[in-house]
């Protein structure tokens, strides 16, 4: 029977109507006015926004982070119903392959972690942690797989790659007409940092991000630029988190270069006060980058508003704080980098932007689902509601009052970062392909997640 959602607000990057949307199947079917209820089960949203189902496309939703650390606390099951739950319908996760393994044997292992599991649809970014003949080989298979996008390091010792390597895989990748994503950071002078700061007793979480400061992040983003500029490829920042990194993504657009810029909500409602609080706490908000100072929250806001920041997803990536955060207590770099965000994301950007006057609710369609399709080749199947779309569907209540806490999270982690925010705004209703997987925040049909195949413009 197809379904009919009534009385809403289409909302779009680019406008909003009052319109009925008909669903048949997995897709929508109809999109109008007074439309009619024959035939259909009738769903009454108004008072409701209909917006397309967000994309996360920053997640390590399986991740082990090092010795002692058991992996990470959420896998692709709990992790996926924490996203579907509060309107995530798709996630791009971070497939990331030991060295020596191949990219296929990778992606195998993914799949194995996914099919049968997701309650939201999912695509992968296939990680480059080494560069060599039978990986550039493999960039095809990638492609022809349905994975159109890469990540690569320039920090992590057992995940970066030399920047000869990295202009390398550029040049392959540029040939398809692929999507790379790099982590910005100076590797060798991260390193030297935590060295220095540890041998002089200086091992507390406060000097996470003393470790790690603006100019290494910076420094990075310069010269990531300048060699996709020389492999004439366009790119992808990921997590973006400082003034000096825009300022150099300002400088290179004006040079004519084309990339794309994404930051994460901890880098836009947190400042780097958080490592002070007392009891080892601040060991939550031990990520990379790490939280920065409040100039640099502002900078990113002013990015968004004039359009330098592109998207916004979370990196999610989730550790216990007891038994995991806490294997640094006495040294701050061997805590497990990474927090939770992929519930939280839609409620607190909306809050935190929408709601206060920082961004219009179609600025967020755009960063949260339209402008993450079209870079990751997922448009116009996901990203906008329109006919032949997916009927990925979240029914926003722009009044709906909430607290986000710990304790009734669906994030398999013992804390959030935003313990005690109070949000206003929220899905009531999410749809996935058609089907309601999501309900007043609660999943009531899970494992509906599918593989998301897809395919760059050119590759015909």
């Amino acid at each position: 029977m197809a379904k009919l959602l009534k009385g809403g607000i289409v909302v779009t990057a680019h406008g909003r109507r009052q319109v009925d949307v008909r669903i048949e199947g997995e897709k929508i079917s109809e999109i109008g006015t007074n439309l009619s209820t024959e035939g259909a089960e009738v769903e009454d949203v108004s008072g409701c926004y209909l917006l397309p189902g967000f994309i996360d496309a920053h997640t390590h939703l399986e991740l082990n982070n090092g010795p002692g650390s058991q992996g990470s606390a959420d896998n692709f099951y709990t992790g996926s119903r924490a996203a579907a739950a509060k309107g995530t319908t798709t996630v791009i996760d971070m497939a990331t392959p030991t060295k020596g393994q191949s990219l296929k044997d990778c992606l195998a292992v993914w799949n194995g972690f996914s099919e049968g599991k997701s309650s939201c649809d999912y695509t992968y970014h296939m990680s480059i942690i080494e560069w060599n003949e039978e990986i550039k080989q493999e960039i095809g298979e990638m492609i022809a797989a349905g994975i159109t996008s890469f990540k690569m390091y320039m920090a992590y010792d057992n995940l970066r790659v030399t920047d000869g390597e990295l202009f390398e895989a550029m040049r392959e990748l540029k040939k398809y007409g692929a999507m790379l994503g790099v982590h910005c950071e100076n590797g060798d002078l991260v390193n030297e940092k935590i060295r220095q700061l540890v041998s002089e007793g200086k091992a507390t979480p406060h000097y996470h991000p003393l470790s790690r400061p603006d100019a290494i992040e910076a420094e990075a983003v310069e010269r990531y630029l300048m060699i996709a500029n020389e492999a004439e490829l366009s790119v992808n920042i990921v997590h973006l988190s400082t003034r000096r990194s825009l300022d150099a993504v300002r400088r290179a657009r004006q040079r004519g270069q084309k990339l794309y810029v994404e930051t994460c909500p901890q880098y836009l409602l947190l400042d780097d006060s958080v490592y002070d609080q007392p009891n080892f706490l601040g060991a939550k908000y031990v990520c990379s980058p790490p939280i920065r100072k409040v100039d640099d929250q502002k900078a990113l806001w002013e990015g968004i508003a004039d359009g330098s920041v592109n998207t916004i997803s979370t990196d999610h990536c989730s550790f216990n704080f007891e038994g995991q955060k806490t294997l640094g207590r006495e040294d701050f770099s061997k805590i497990p980098n990474g927090m939770p965000g992929v519930e939280t994301r839609p409620e607190v950007i909306y809050t935190a932007g929408v709601a206060a006057g920082k961004m219009s609710l179609e600025k967020m369609v755009a960063l949260l689902s339209e402008n993450i399709a079209r870079q990751f080749h997922l448009f116009p199947q996901k990203g906008i509601l329109q006919e032949g779309s997916d009927a990925d569907i979240v029914v926003w209540d722009p009044e709906l009052r909430g607290v986000i806490a710990a304790a009734t999270q669906l994030q398999n982690v013992d804390y959030t970062p935003y313990d005690g925010f109070a949000t206003k705004g929220g899905a009531t209703a999410v749809y996935l392909r058609g089907e309601k997987v999501a309900q007043g925040g609660e999943i009531v049909n899970e494992k509906q997640g599918h593989f998301v195949y897809r395919k760059v413009p050119s590759a015909d």
